[in-house]
């Protein structure tokens, strides 16, 4: 029998103050706090499966609040999310909560976060993402990014930029945003890695893919927060890696 097996982490990396990200895993969360060592929790192949990591924006005011937010509302609406059109109305249903908290509380003024994860059905993965969080497909030896940065082209010289050019919240006024979501068919083997730019922004994508060549579950995102760690650790890291197995 098929079932999902999901390994993730978060860490604050070794130079941010407090941990502003957030991650989703089904039913269980982890919002602004850090874990000790990889965790993996194991679903059946069924109903739903939804993975994300929110990344709250750094400079301005409860990054954390919001990327919590949005964890916890995707926590609630994955076992619904049966396609491209309910992931996106969900996606928009987490920036209208963001931006109404905010009005809400002046401390929470122009709070915003990316977030960018994958839904698991018997069928289907869908990948979806609004900011620069990633999704990457690491089935068999290679790395292909399937999220779409919505960021500018880096100045030259530089391989990233730390602009986002659509977030959910994150502006003085309301602002409607276009999710992108990709459907792929679903295979015994396959597997996606899920981040924020803590990691993408420290590791090049071939060393990410050769890590991953090389490891699983565990080991791979022990591996990858090691790698981002001896970059500098320069912004909070959260990872997740998703595998499709069978017994």
């Amino acid at each position: 029998m098929a079932y999902i097996a999901v390994t993730a982490l978060s860490h604050v990396g070794l130079v941010r103050e407090h941990n502003e990200d957030s991650l989703v895993v089904g039913p269980w969360m982890l919002c602004g706090t850090v874990t000790e060592n990889p965790q993996t929790l194991v679903f059946p192949l069924g109903r739903p499966l939804l993975v994300a990591v929110a990344d709250g924006l750094g400079g301005q005011p409860a990054g954390e609040v919001a990327s919590g937010l949005v964890a916890r509302r995707l926590s609630w609406l994955g076992p619904s999310l049966d396609g491209e059109d309910a992931v996106r109305d969900a996606l928009d249903l987490c920036n209208r909560a963001v931006y109404a908290a905010a009005d809400d509380d002046p401390e929470l003024f122009t709070m915003g976060t990316t977030v960018a994860g994958v839904v698991v059905t018997e069928e289907s993965m869908l990948a979806f993402n609004v900011g620069d969080s990633k999704v990457y497909d690491a089935t068999g030896d290679g790395l292909r990014q399937v999220s779409v940065d919505d960021s500018p082209p880096p100045p030259p010289g530089r391989r990233t930029t730390s602009a986002v050019t659509q977030t959910l919240g994150g502006g003085p006024a309301f602002s409607a945003v276009t999710p992108h979501v990709t459907a792929a068919g679903l295979s015994v083997g396959d597997r996606r890695l899920v981040c924020s730019d803590g990691l993408t922004d420290a590791v090049p994508d071939e060393e990410i893919a050769g890590l991953l060549r090389v490891y699983d579950d565990g080991r791979a995102a022990f591996e990858l927060w090691k790698a981002a760690i001896d970059a500098g650790g320069p912004d909070n890291i959260t990872l997740a890696l998703v595998r499709v197995a069978d017994e």
